[in-house]
């Protein structure tokens, strides 16, 4: 870079690894057609659309009558299935191993980022799922909403969205920002099997509806795509190396939560038609059980789906730096070379050699 050029207003900053070259780096970078463009404005986009998802299911499950009668019919379902029931009774600790197991998610997060020496990588993910969950501890407050109570009349705190499963997907999904790419897909797809397992026992134990669980798996992937998109803003992504068909460590994961999520989402449509309450009367006899499977469907589905759309949509980004090909410029260009590199001087000063 010559010593007239100056950086633009506004643009950005200069890279001391990119030497000279760097004005140039972030010219092709912000230009409408190139890689980190493209990623940008794909994150944006499903930013915004699990943002609209989210909204949607905020004024259909909470706001609506009809969707709060289908969430009192989940949690009354559950007593009538007696496979739910007999797995609550027989096993009472399940809720403190999950409680555990979100707390060593959270530290596996930060012991893989920390060995790897992604630091700042591993800050913006975990305070990511920290900003997240302080947002679902607001809404669950202070969003607008109708007082829930249960069956004895005692008021109950609001759970949309559940805290829990913010903190599952958030560290499932925070695993795309410290792993290497060649084991993301199966790291993050075992993370997401276990999350969509912790929503399905919030369900099935009463603590929480699915709309809660399917409401925090959304603000989760509207969180963590913003910050794939400011990645790519400041040009820290680049093109992961194309390889062959996936191995089939990859593929033991992905069919699975493949299956969860088309299954899931599937079979949650088909049943939502036919448990959704009329009316204002009471409930069916035989409506309860159907609500809970389907509500089960549903938010199991939607897990799964929310970590196969980042993944899918991230196959080929590489966030892991590429060495630089280029050496930096020197900082004076006029620096003269060493004086045994010149050729020696065919007309010396001694007198011997002038010409008589």
């Amino acid at each position: 870079m010559a010593l007239f050029d100056r950086p633009r207003t506004g643009g950005s900053p200069r890279s001391s690894a990119a030497g000279g070259t760097w004005w140039y780096a972030a010219i092709a970078a912000e230009a409408p057609g190139s890689f980190t463009a493209r990623v940008r404005i794909r994150m944006r986009r499903i930013s915004l659309a699990a943002v609209l998802l989210f909204t949607v299911a905020y004024a259909g499950l909470v706001l609506t009558a009809t969707g709060r009668r289908w969430g009192d019919a989940v949690t009354a379902g559950r007593l009538t299935d007696p496979a739910v029931a007999r797995v609550l009774r027989e096993h009472p600790s399940i809720q403190g191993l999950a409680t555990l197991s979100l707390v060593l998610a959270v530290l596996l997060l930060a012991a893989v980022g920390i060995v790897r020496r992604r630091y700042g990588r591993t800050g913006a993910a975990l305070g990511t799922l920290a900003a997240t969950v302080a947002l679902a501890e607001l809404l669950q407050r202070y969003a607008p909403g109708p007082h829930l109570v249960d069956a004895s009349g005692t008021a109950v705190d609001s759970g949309f969205p559940s805290s829990p499963t913010v903190i599952a997907t958030g560290a499932a999904l925070g695993l795309v920002l410290v792993v290497p790419h060649r084991l993301r897909s199966a790291t993050v797809g075992l993370a997401a099997l276990w999350a969509a397992a912790l929503g399905a026992y919030g369900i099935a134990s009463g603590r929480h509806r699915p709309g809660d669980v399917i409401a925090a798996d959304l603000l989760v992937l509207a969180a963590f795509a913003a910050l794939l998109a400011l990645l790519a803003r400041q040009g820290k992504v680049r093109p992961a190396s194309r390889g062959g068909a996936l191995p089939p460590q990859r593929l033991l994961v992905l069919l699975p939560l493949a299956a969860l999520a088309i299954g899931g989402l599937a079979a949650g449509g088909h049943l939502l038609g036919e448990c959704l309450p009329p009316g204002t009367g009471p409930l069916p006899v035989e409506l309860p059980r159907t609500a809970h499977r389907c509500g089960q469907a549903l938010a199991a589905g939607t897990g799964a789906a929310v970590a196969l759309v980042l993944l899918a949509l991230f196959r080929r980004v590489d966030l892991d730096p590429r060495p630089v090909p280029y050496r930096p410029a020197r900082a004076d260009p006029e620096e003269t070379r060493p004086e045994e590199s010149f050729p020696e001087d065919p007309f010396p000063a001694e007198r011997d050699h002038e010409i008589s």
